[in-house]
């Protein structure tokens, strides 16, 4: 069992930058995949970045350039760092883990961009 708590949400206004933190319980961690989605209002819960075990990382086209997605392991957080935010950022951020075909995900944390 892991459990997902996100942190960091809030109201920005454009332009400006904010930093998500997952924290994830257990005494482990180590995933084969983790990362962040996002669900604007009235639409469909979308990729944003993704870190692999072996490294790898991905990001929607979207945010390529602004958000960066880093992991440490001593603290056992995952982290977004978002800069450059627009009004198109606007949603409910969730975590996610992937763990030997486990999915696990947090209860989202909004982030509210304004013009």
């Amino acid at each position: 069992q892991v459990q997902l708590v996100e942190s960091g949400g809030g109201l920005v206004q454009a332009g400006g930058s904010l930093r998500l933190s997952c924290a994830a319980s257990g005494s482990l961690f180590s995933f084969n995949a983790m990362g962040w989605y996002r669900q604007p209002p009235g639409k469909q819960r979308e990729l944003v970045a993704s870190i692999t075990r072996g490294g790898w990382i991905n990001y929607s086209d979207s945010v390529k350039g602004r958000f960066t997605i880093s992991t440490d392991t001593a603290k056992k957080t995952i982290y977004l760092q978002m800069i450059s935010l627009k009004p198109e950022d606007t949603a409910v951020y969730y975590c996610q883990t992937d763990r030997g075909g486990v999915i696990n995900w947090g209860q989202g944390t909004q982030v509210t961009v304004s013009s």
